[in-house]
């Protein structure tokens, strides 16, 4: 098996690829535009380029628009630890001091999301708001998968969110996500995205660059101990330690974004989330699409994220 190098990820465009040290580790990111600093966090399976159509648009907003790899994707370090929920909103904190920015716009997709309720409350004086696109407030989750997990109903959170419990049992997962050059990413993508979005090529596309970018070595493993640590931590102390610094309310203004035919982050877990946020909080669906709005819907999503931080 061959393994793309790390820098294959490095895609050009309308954006300057910089290496960022914060919170110990080196983070890759693509940057564009100038104004206040706005953050782009992506989920499972994916890489900042999942953003490609997020960053020249907030940039032509007025925006200095960062898209990061994640700790363990990408060309971003993938060290053997550090993939719990302190450390990864650590290294946002980090991440906005490291880019000499007193606060940041954060924006997430799925895991991204969830990490950006994440820093809002971890580290509340170095976020103006957060946007959540099909991601969950973490205690919203947590309550869904828990109120639904021994129910019959195909449509429940706990079923919907399968692979996480898949992603507990050791090397197997691995060796699943990058067999075949890591076709079920595509899978993963397909069975997600609306219907509309997987007949084009941009999909074609996307699901290229990021099977590519799951089989840069080290990215499988480092991307499902996200998963690991999230299920794990429910049956250790820390897991209740991590409950209790979530139940801080976010007050800055909150945005969500939901695609009408997401199967993973369904519309009770969203009304749920709702409930930590004591600012403005506003909720956004989108008719057709699936789990990649920013993918799927690039236009409606840049107008939604636009208008929300003109405020």
């Amino acid at each position: 098996m061959v393994r793309p190098d790390p820098s294959t990820v490095r895609l050009d465009g309308p954006w300057v690829h910089r290496d960022v040290h914060a919170n110990g580790i080196r983070l890759h990111v693509a940057e564009a535009g100038e104004g206040p600093l706005v953050l782009l966090l992506h989920g499972f399976a994916e890489f900042w380029w999942t953003w490609r159509h997020q960053l020249g648009a907030l940039a032509d907003a007025g925006y200095r628009t960062v898209a990061v790899d994640l700790r363990g994707y990408g060309d971003s370090d993938k060290p053997p630890r550090g993939y719990d929920a302190w450390t990864l909103a650590g290294d946002i904190g980090g991440l906005v001091k490291a880019l000499g920015e007193p606060r940041a716009h954060l924006i997430g997709h799925a895991w991204g999301g969830t990490l950006a309720w994440t820093v809002a409350a971890m580290h509340p004086r170095l976020v103006r708001s957060v946007t959540a696109m099909a991601g969950a407030h973490p205690m919203a989750l947590r309550r869904e998968i828990l109120r639904t997990a021994l129910r019959r109903r195909a449509n429940n959170q706990a079923r919907a969110l399968g692979h996480i419990f898949r992603a507990q049992v050791p090397i197997a997962p691995e060796r699943w996500l990058t067999r075949d050059d890591a076709a079920t990413v595509e899978t993963y993508m397909r069975e997600r995205s609306g219907p509309a979005w997987t007949e084009t090529p941009d999909f074609a596309n996307a699901v290229a660059r990021h099977r590519n970018a799951m089989m840069v070595r080290g990215v499988a493993h480092s991307a499902l101990e996200y998963y690991r640590w999230a299920a794990r931590a429910q049956l250790r102390g820390e897991g209740r330690r991590f409950s209790e610094a979530m139940r801080r309310k976010i007050t800055v203004p909150v945005l969500q974004i939901a695609g009408a035919v997401d199967p993973c982050v369904l519309p009770r877990t969203l009304t749920v989330s709702g409930k930590w946020a004591t600012g403005t909080l506003r909720t956004r669906t989108l008719d057709g699409i699936g789990h990649f709005p920013q993918q799927e819907a690039p236009v409606a999503t840049n107008r939604l994220l636009t208008e929300f931080l003109a405020g």
